[in-house]
């Protein structure tokens, strides 16, 4: 390389070392956290190594003394297995319509309690907590009772809506059945959202609002430009949070459905295959697979949104 192009290579500008006030909080999350996160640790580690090892062997509850070590067989066969695939598909289409629902419904909630006057803001907060402080299982019976067709009243309420009549059976199809599912899940986890999105509210900085709104901006042009740049930390971890539970979803498809009509999710492919089947190995080779995909889903989404935690901060 010559001098003149050596000369013409731009200098990568050198990495910013971390301020004391950094560091400082660095070390108190870990103290605050530590102990937590040693429990958790401990409690998940076993559960997650044991299933690994397992995934490993051919292995039947209704003949352990056949326990044999097959390597990646197991993988095999799951991957190889349509129902594992069509399985993924619908708890990856429950995930992504629920998080984009959710993360408008939210934002939405978060404004108006973000905007309403002191004395309805802790009425407004506790009115919208009420479906995510009902247990699961309790909603999804809810659900499911409201949607049936012999006990349910939403065919009666709602038959002038066009497509709906006494007659229509929910969950005999998969369509309308994911329907009901995905809008229990909404329902319930929605407030959550709201919350997480309320706190990235109250961080945006009221100065610059007022500045951009005295230079002209329109509503939409100081949620584009202002609002949302300043919650991007808080729209992260609630899209992070939410995706990964939401993947995760169980409850509701195995007391509406249980998988029929084409309803299955891995959690419960991996539920019925060790506890009903009693297919140790493969079961665990499905949860495993699961574990894998909530990693992948982690990485997506912090490479997504690309936070800078140290501007979030206030430090950039």
């Amino acid at each position: 390389m010559s001098a003149d192009v050596a000369t013409q290579a731009p200098a990568r500008a050198p990495k910013k070392a971390r301020s004391d006030r950094a560091r400082s909080e660095a070390r108190l999350g870990w103290w605050l956290a530590g102990p937590a996160f040693v429990v958790m640790l401990a409690v998940t580690i076993y559960p997650i190594l044991q299933a690994l090892y397992d995934s490993l062997f051919n292995y039947r509850l209704t003949a352990p003394d056949d326990k044999a070590f097959i390597g990646l067989n197991n993988y095999k066969v799951v991957l190889t297995d349509s129902l594992f695939w069509q399985s993924l598909w619908v708890t990856t289409l429950i995930m992504i319509v629920s998080v984009v629902v959710e993360l408008l419904l939210g934002f939405a909630l978060a404004l108006v309690m973000h905007r309403a006057i002191t004395s309805l803001r802790g009425l407004l907060r506790t009115a919208i907590l009420v479906p995510y402080g009902i247990i699961t299982v309790v909603s999804a019976f809810a659900w499911f009772y409201a949607f049936d067709i012999n006990s349910g009243f939403i065919n009666h309420w709602f038959d002038w809506v066009p497509g709906i009549d006494p007659n229509l059976n929910w969950f005999a199809h998969q369509g309308t059945s994911l329907s009901v599912i995905i809008a229990s899940e909404i329902w319930k986890t929605t407030p959550f959202i709201s919350l997480l999105l309320l706190a990235g509210l109250s961080q945006v900085p009221t100065e610059l609002e007022e500045a951009a709104e005295v230079d002209g901006a329109t509503w939409g042009q100081r949620l584009r430009r202002v609002v949302l740049p300043n919650m991007k930390a808080a729209i992260m971890v609630a899209v992070l949070f939410r995706a990964l539970d939401a993947f995760r979803i169980f409850d509701n498809v195995y007391i509406m459905t249980n998988g029929a009509n084409n309803t299955n999710v891995l959690s419960l492919l991996a539920y019925n295959t060790s506890i009903n089947r009693l297919e140790i190995g493969l079961g665990s080779a499905i949860s495993v697979i699961l574990f894998l995909c909530v990693i992948l889903i982690c990485f997506i989404a912090i490479k997504l949104f690309k936070v800078d935690l140290a501007s979030a901060r206030g430090e950039g």
